[in-house]
């Protein structure tokens, strides 16, 4: 009897490892992909032992009874479904942790696996909501679904985890009201719900004892909560609570001291509304154990108090409305950031800051003074930031002996003097911005130049290098071309002579030198940089082979060789151009002569036109002034002439940089963007660039593009501000300029003017009745050009006139095409269709400056669309333009530029059921969802999908696809060949995914600074 028991006994035993053996085996074949080649070709049937376990399968682990127990597939790039209900017949198994794959599917069956202790399915793409079968798991101690696709409410049955300990369920699209959560969770130590879409306040006094008495880590950032935190206190039971962040929410009231939470490390509160006073007691010595606070990007007020904390490493209190003075001591903080406040005084109170410093961020505040020279305790500074403030005299000494510096940013304020040579020589120094300030001398590099090493040249780690706008002057010393490492250097707008060294580093991928006096030959490396990089000014550079030398100077041969001109021949030339300038002379006063008179005869009628015109966004501008009465000789008083140019002769083109001299008729200045622009028919132009959805229509600019008239004026009624101290013009110069019309849009008539000192302007001229009354145009256009950021193109200045039509937004002219441009070219195309990898870090600066616009600046872009993101050659840095205009236009010049969104397909679904809808931060996202489209598709926003049901545009296409498990049939084609690949590389479906987020409805969509961080790790 007991030999049949044991064979019994054995056949159970064998059976149950055959069972486990087959569930796996049915489990691989929802494997499509395994690029690491581990699992695939280790899961074979043969490979088991003779009770039927697996044997050496990669992330199988069994039991000594010959059970699988754990499953741990992490990070090793399977693609395919994951089938739950294959495995649910392994019942002991403990362990599944299948993180960072490509895994799609539901978690549906996932209750029936009794045994479970361990799960996590973070980062794959798993769909669909919580099944109320994963509350049956009565072992489960650690749950992760973080970065997946989950979405629904999330809320009732997580009080049935009694042994929980471990939640996150971030970066996902989970809603509900955040304490029906924590009300049900019972002793948990560790909880993440960032990045979601949770709602309601905060109050865990609400919640169960337990929660409240044992949660170590609580992460509830990125939601959208509201309200006073706290509210029935429950702060004074955290007993246990070390990690705290609330940040990015819509928290409201003061912030609360947290001096009963002892054991509290880490404090984020940052991107909320809390107004009030900084509490004194986060960082003040006491019990508290804070080492990280931040209160960044709220409302607090009142002044910053001395801070004893010995505890306190970093502290951001960023963005706020802090007064007063610098705190006089920091403790033993290393981060201190008060950026962007209003704090003033001295700045040399930060000589009593303690030796533990690191970052010091000061920027953006009303500080005076001279920096101190009794800071030499700073020996582990690595980052010094104080530019925008009002600091003036020389640099200090002590600046160039800290031994750790990395980034040095003084610019923007109104130091003088000699530059400090030790700057240069300091070996970890990797960013140096002095711009904007009123350094004179020269760029002292003398002691560079003349040794070999400085422990070694590769020592010399400078990567950026700003000392633009300043009063510089001599040569470009011989010693710059020691920094090999140098990506970024600007040095424009200064005084410098002599010729560009022919030895920079190739690694510059930024490079400006215009406004200056360099002279000679173009360096062959630099040549690759557009000509902005160099002109205007710079009259005497040469390009070699440049068919149209800039400034109008004439195609001369290098110097050595016109120096051979004869006296004789000098003479004949001069007495030619007399000559001929004098015939030119006559020629134009006869012909000034007659159209004045044709311009008396017919005044009264033309007058009318032009008012008719400029509120229609016509295409072509004259200036003129004379003995008609009628017409105001101010800067307004540009009107149109149809007899100069016809609507039906204009094209457009992209508007290009700063170049060095009037053209009067580009050819091939870049693909247009629109045909013609007819009378009465609003084509978008962003501010800068002109933006048709349609930009293949017309591959030929037209041969006489409208002009501006040149013509003196009497008088200018009206007032011209300009927002850049260097960079200063009269409303005559303005009035004068020639100008050439390059596209219309919603907003106005675009025009490129040409001062005489040959900087080169892109000029709006907004259509009448659209703009706000003068004081509330005045206060926002001035906000608009306070914003500044690497990627946006910002406004330079504008001009009010006396009369309605007279309103006009002044900017540079920058030297590059759209993204549609890219995008959508027509073959034969002229530009090389954009790389995937170009593609990705197209939306990854895109989506960096809209972050910037929107947790900085706190206002959305408003207008954005491929055909307002340029692409500055050639690194295709991303610039863009046309923001926030929304905040100057009436309601009804709002109202149309959501019209123009929704034509060209921008336009997000709730804007339909509202009755004033407006650009927000949700639309904005919406927006670059669909840009994100454009880049995956090649297709445009706004064209039409026929023969679909229920489909009509670009979302609802790529929506269907994706559904369907379709979604390679969506990618553009010049991609995947460019790739030389069948199937789509794994960054696609990365980028799909975050696009079809950014399109969800607008409780649903995730934030610009959630996309900017998806979108960043997809690079990494």
């Amino acid at each position: 009897m007991q030999v049949i028991c044991l064979i019994i006994l054995l056949w159970v035993v064998v059976a149950s490892g055959q069972s486990d053996l087959a569930a796996l085996l049915e489990l691989k074949k929802g494997f499509v992909k395994d690029p690491s080649g581990k699992v695939l070709a280790s899961w074979i049937s043969k490979s088991s032992d003779s009770n039927g376990c697996p044997l050496n399968w990669y992330g199988i682990t069994c039991s000594s009874d010959n059970h699988v127990t754990s499953i741990t597939l992490n990070g090793v790039g399977l693609v395919g479904e994951f089938s739950f209900s294959a495995i649910s017949g392994l019942g002991m198994l403990t362990n599944l942790s299948i993180s960072n794959n490509q895994f799609t599917g539901t978690i549906s069956m996932i209750g029936s696996i009794q045994s479970l202790q361990y799960l996590d399915v973070s980062g794959n793409m798993f769909r669909g909501s919580i099944p109320s079968a994963l509350f049956n798991l009565n072992n489960l101690v650690y749950l992760n679904l973080s970065s997946n696709q989950f979405e629904g409410k999330a809320g009732a049955g997580f009080g049935k985890l009694e042994k929980l300990k471990y939640l996150d369920l971030q970066a996902n699209g989970f809603s509900g009201d955040i304490m029906q959560l924590l009300s049900q969770i019972g002793s948990v130590v560790h909880v993440d719900l960032s990045s979601n879409q949770f709602s309601g306040s905060l109050d865990l006094g609400l919640g169960s004892t337990s929660f409240v008495s044992s949660i170590q880590y609580l992460n509830i950032s990125h939601n959208s909560l509201v309200g006073e935190p706290f509210a029935h206190d429950g702060l004074s039971f955290l007993d246990s609570l070390e990690v705290f962040d609330a940040s990015h929410n819509q928290l409201v009231g003061s912030v609360p001291s947290f001096s009963f939470v002892v054991s509290l490390r880490v404090l984020r509160l940052g991107s909320n509304q809390f107004t009030g006073s900084l509490p004194e007691a986060l960082i003040q010595e006491s019990s508290m154990v804070l080492s990280e606070l931040d209160l960044s990007l709220n409302q607090l007020q009142g002044p910053v108090g001395s801070i004893t904390s010995a505890n306190l490493k970093k502290l951001n209190l960023s963005s706020n409305k802090l007064t007063g003075s610098l705190p006089a001591m920091v403790g033993h903080c290393a981060i201190v950031d008060l950026s962007n406040n209003m704090l003033s005084g001295n700045l040399s109170r930060i000589q009593s800051w303690g030796n533990y410093v690191e970052v010091i961020q000061l920027s953006s505040n009303s500080l005076t003074g001279n920096f101190p020279n009794q800071t030499s305790q700073f020996l582990r500074l690595n980052s010094l930031e104080i530019s925008n403030n009002l600091l003036v005299g020389d640099l200090p000494p002590v600046l160039g002996t800290y031994p750790e510096l990395k980034v040095i940013d003084l610019s923007l304020n109104q130091l003088n003097g000699a530059l400090l040579p030790s700057l240069f020589t300091l070996t970890n120094l990797a960013s140096l911005n002095l711009s904007g300030n009123k350094f004179s001398g020269s760029i002292p590099l003398e002691e560079i130049g003349n040794i070999t090493s400085i422990g070694s040249v590769v020592d010399l780690s400078l990567v950026s290098l700003d000392l633009s706008k300043n009063s510089l002057s001599g040569h470009l010393p011989p010693g710059i071309s020691k920094f090999k490492n140098l990506e970024y250097l600007d040095l424009s707008k200064n005084n410098l002579d002599g010729s560009i060294p022919d030895d920079l580093t190739d690694k510059l991928n930024a490079f400006n030198v215009s406004f200056n006096n360099f002279s000679g030959l173009v360096p062959e490396n630099l040549r690759r940089f557009p000509e902005s990089a160099f002109h205007p000014g710079n009259s005497l550079l040469i390009f070699p082979y440049s068919p149209s030398p800039p400034n109008g100077i004439p195609n001369l041969t290098p110097r050595e060789h016109r120096s051979h001109m004869t006296t004789a021949v000098r003479i004949a030339l001069i007495a030619g151009l007399v000559g001929g300038t004098a015939v030119i002379s006559l020629m134009c006063i006869l012909i000034y002569c007659r159209t004045h008179w044709q311009e008396y005869r017919r005044s009264s009628s033309l007058e009318n036109g032009a008012k008719k015109s400029v509120a229609q966004g016509s295409s072509s501008i004259s200036h003129r002034s004379g003995t008609n009465k009628n017409v105001d000789p101010s800067l307004g008083s540009f009107r149109f002439d149809q007899d100069t140019l016809s609507s039906s002769q204009l094209g457009s083109a992209h508007v290009a940089g700063d170049t060095s001299s009037v053209v009067k008729k580009p050819k091939n200045l870049g693909h247009p963007e629109s045909g013609k622009y007819e009378a009465g028919v609003s084509s978008p132009m962003s501010l800068i660039s002109s933006s048709n959805p349609s930009p293949s229509n017309n591959q030929q600019l037209p041969d006489n593009p409208g002009m501006l008239k040149v013509c003196s004026p009497d008088k200018l009624a009206g007032d011209l501000h300009l927002f850049d101290s260097s960079f200063l013009f009269k409303a005559e110069e303005l009035s004068c300029a020639p100008a050439e019309a390059i596209g219309n849009s919603c907003h106005g008539t675009l025009y490129k003017a040409t001062l005489d000192t040959g900087h080169i302007l892109a000029v709006k001229w907004l259509r009448e009745g659209i703009v706000k009354g003068r004081k509330e145009f005045s206060r926002e256009v001035k906000k608009l050009g306070n914003i500044k950021h690497p990627n946006l193109v910002s406004v330079q200045g504008y001009y009010w006139g006396p009369k309605e039509h007279e309103k006009l937004i002044i900017s540079n002219y920058i030297n590059a095409q759209s993204l549609a441009i890219h995008l959508h070219e027509v073959e034969p195309r002229k530009l090389s269709p954009l790389s995937l990898g170009e593609r990705l870090q197209v939306a990854v600066d895109v989506a960096q400056c809209l972050n910037f616009l929107h947790n900085e600046k706190a206002i959305p872009h408003g207008n954005l669309k491929s055909t307002n993101i340029l692409l500055e050659t050639p690194n295709l840095n991303v610039l863009l333009t046309d923001y926030s205009l929304h905040r100057i236009l009436t309601p009804a010049g709002t109202a149309e530029q959501v019209l123009n969104a929704g034509a060209l397909g921008y336009l997000p679904p709730e804007f339909a059921s509202s009755s004033k809808p407006s650009p927000s931060l949700k639309s904005d996202v919406y927006a670059f969802g669909v840009i994100l489209l454009e880049l995956l598709t090649g297709k445009s926003s706004g064209q039409v999908v026929s023969g679909i049901p229920a489909v009509v545009g670009l979302t609802d296409w790529v929506r269907l696809l994706a559904r369907e498990n379709r979604s390679v049939e969506c990618f553009d084609r010049l991609i995947l060949d460019r790739n030389k690949v069948e199937h789509p590389p794994r960054v696609l479906d990365h980028m799909l995914h975050v696009a079809l987020r950014c399109i969800l409805p607008a409780s649903e969509r995730p934030d610009m600074k959630t996309v900017f961080e998806d979108l960043s790790g997809v690079m990494q």
